[in-house]
């Protein structure tokens, strides 16, 4: 297929793209961490890679017998609406939102959509990288009934939420700290990029009519850091005798943002959960059981251990029992108990993204077994780190599987797998033996945002003839101008309480001009 003419579509891009072109089609104020020549040729890279061959096919790409039944939910990051797809790739339902996710998204049973949004207003925190700072609840006939501001000048809820079996809602934030709290909980500070340090946090909020909530309970990292820095701090400490704690001084990441939480799940027979920090490239566990005063602390609540982590794994570095050679994550996503009733039941499944600075290249799913005790601790050594030595299960399918940001999986009824590699613009499921059952490739963003929107950074191809863009359309899919990149898909069994007395048929979305205003 032509795109005009006798050009090929190599050749089109380089004429219409050059890269001289690339640098006129930018916006006048470079995106901040960004040098122009290089931001220029990362567009023309990514439009060569496009367009390089036959214009890509979207929507699904393969699909056997062996795929799990059921529905998708799918919240594309630069949308305003998330999707229902069945497994032929059509949009049975969908919401409109007021906003972009910020970032994820899940069904609850009663059939309402649960998920983060993006503020308008940010603050001193990123525009990008995970943050929402709002959350909302759509009912399945798209009415707002849960709509809370989650954000202040020095605190910001960002990428993951979940929520619990009583109806109440976790998330993590981020919450900024002037550098005297970070000098006093021990910081080098010459390992403090400027003028703060976020300590990331875990709220339990009561949704509390339309704009409200109660927090009902909040564990802070501030509470449990350690550090040989200063010896007149009361933390002053070995890390390597305490891996119960956050060694304060340990970072990859020299930012404000040093620990960089991006996931979140919860064990209901536990009592527990298990965030992933990306910048330690650990998962670690805590104990829910306790009361918020009992969380700031080192004992008491149902392990006795107070707000201690009770369990981390991915970077003995982390806590000076292991080096380079032992780590096992590499900024990892979306880290999850498989639950109940499901094969590999209590199982930890995690998307290991690998590095694009690195020799690891590529990304995995991987799949552990937590060394649990039976009173609901871990089992660790005196001087080593905590098991496993390696994954039981894993995925991975060379350099062409490789996402190094956001993504994640999901193990499903009949023992697949679903894998959305979020910077691919893929998911798909895979067998226990690695065989791909069923795939599905989401449309990159085709068109450019509204006006009061910031721009894309990139150009978009909404020039193409209507004839072309129509060809790309998916028929009942995600629109065009819907498509993007994803921070994780969740999929619902066709027997899911959510479902129940619903009509769930292939529609046709209607296509938006523009999206509505973000407060």
């Amino acid at each position: 297929m032509r795109l005009v003419g006798d050009l090929e579509p190599l050749t089109y891009c380089r004429e219409r793209y050059s890269l001289a072109g690339a640098r006129n089609l930018l916006p006048r104020r470079m995106p901040r961490g960004h040098k122009s020549a290089k931001f220029a040729v990362a567009i023309f890279c990514w439009l060569s890679a496009v367009w390089a061959d036959e214009p890509q096919k979207f929507g699904v790409l393969e699909r056997t017998t062996d795929v799990c039944p059921g529905y998708t939910l799918v919240s594309p990051l630069s949308a305003h609406r998330s999707f229902l797809l069945d497994n032929d790739g059509k949009v049975v339902h969908f919401w409109q939102a007021d906003r972009k996710p910020g970032q994820a998204s899940y069904l609850l049973p009663d059939g309402s959509l649960l998920r983060a949004g993006k503020v308008k207003e940010f603050f001193q925190f990123p525009s990008q990288a995970g943050s929402g700072g709002r959350l909302q609840k759509y009912d399945w006939d798209g009415n707002l009934v849960w709509d809370y501001v989650s954000s202040s000048p020095y605190r910001m809820t960002h990428h993951d939420i979940h929520p619990l079996p009583n109806g109440n809602v976790l998330c993590i934030a981020w919450e900024s700290y002037l550098r005297e709290v970070a000098e006093a909980a021990g910081r080098n500070l010459g390992r403090l990029t400027g003028d703060v340090l976020w300590f990331e946090a875990i709220f339990e909020l009561k949704p509390n009519g339309l704009n409200g909530a109660d927090i009902v309970w909040k564990w802070s990292s501030r509470d449990h850091v350690v550090q040989d820095w200063d010896e007149s701090k009361d933390n002053y400490g070995d890390p390597s005798q305490h891996p119960e704690l956050i060694d304060i001084n340990f970072m990859l990441r020299p930012t404000a943002d040093w620990l960089h939480m991006n996931s979140l799940d919860y064990n209901p027979e536990l009592d527990q959960i298990l965030v992933g920090s990306r910048s330690l490239n650990e998962i670690w566990i805590i104990d829910h059981g306790t009361t918020t005063e009992e969380a700031k602390g080192h004992v008491g609540g149902r392990r006795g251990r107070g707000g201690d982590l009770l369990y981390r794994w991915g970077n003995p570095q982390a806590y000076r029992r292991g080096t380079e050679k032992d780590r096992q994550l590499y900024s990892q996503h979306d880290a999850q108990w498989i639950p109940d009733g499901l094969p590999g039941a209590g199982n930890i499944l995690v998307f290991n993204n690998g590095t694009t600075n690195s020799a690891r290249k590529f990304s995995t799913v991987d799949e552990i077994t937590p060394p649990l005790k039976t009173d609901g601790t871990y089992e660790l050594s005196s001087d080593g780190a905590y098991g496993p030595e390696g994954p039981v299960w894993s995925f991975e399918d060379g350099p062409e599987f490789f996402s190094p940001r956001i993504s994640g999986a999901q193990r499903l009824p009949n023992g697949n797998t679903l894998i959305c590699s979020g910077t691919q613009y893929i998911f798909q499921e895979v067998t226990q033996q690695g065989q791909s059952v069923w795939k599905y490739k989401n449309p990159p963003r085709f068109f450019p945002p509204p006006a009061f929107e910031k721009p894309l950074g990139k150009p978009t191809l909404s020039e193409l003839p209507t004839a072309e863009l129509e060809a790309l359309k998916i028929p009942s899919g995600v629109p065009l101008q819907d498509g993007g990149t994803m921070f994780n898909v969740r999929k619902y069994p066709a027997e899911y309480a959510g479902f129940r007395g619903r009509t769930l048929q292939p529609i046709t979305v209607p296509i938006r001009d523009d999206n509505p205003e973000e407060d």
